[in-house]
């Protein structure tokens, strides 16, 4: 017979925060947007034909395939997120790219140190610092979201740094 495995305690989450880039076109919004520049094209070209310049009737599309194209490419981009997670042991930065790779860092809060201009300009970075190795994180956010996530890991950090509250024996 076999002993049962230890659990260890599931150490309570003080800090846990999904970042993603905003996009504030939503997919209704990118159809209409499509097919109204696609009609305009459509025109226009249509006018040149008339006109007896036909050559540009192909870059009216290509125009617009270009557009298209683009506006892909910064949804595609919009699928990056970073995950914070902070128990009273340890800090995680997951952070997965458009392609969907993930990559994760972890520090001990004792020593972790969270940098960023106060108040934030629009070039100031939110940083985690500890033994000499530095992480910017929610680059894609606004400086004053960048000084909110600042301010709530600040409070978290100086929870975690407190340690645990002790638990009530039963």
């Amino acid at each position: 017979m076999s002993e049962p495995a230890l659990e260890s305690p599931v150490q309570p989450l003080l800090f846990d925060a999904v970042l993603t880039p905003y996009r504030s076109l939503s997919p209704r919004g990118f159809a209409i947007l499509m097919g109204t520049a696609g009609a305009i094209g459509f025109v226009f070209g249509a006018c040149f034909i008339m006109l007896g310049a036909w050559p540009i009737f192909g870059f009216c599309g290509a125009e617009w395939l270009l557009f298209y194209l683009f506006f892909r490419l910064n949804y595609r981009a919009a699928r990056m997120h970073e995950r914070i997670r902070m128990t009273h042991d340890v800090v995680t930065i997951e952070r997965r790219d458009p392609r969907g790779r993930v990559q994760s860092w972890s520090f001990q809060p004792y020593w972790l140190r969270i940098e960023m201009d106060d108040p934030p300009a629009h070039e100031s970075q939110l940083s985690l610092t500890s033994h000499g190795k530095r992480l910017t994180i929610g680059r894609f956010l606004s400086p004053p979201e960048r000084y909110e996530l600042a301010q709530a890991l600040r409070a978290a950090l100086a929870s975690a740094k407190r340690g645990p509250l002790p638990s009530a024996a039963t």
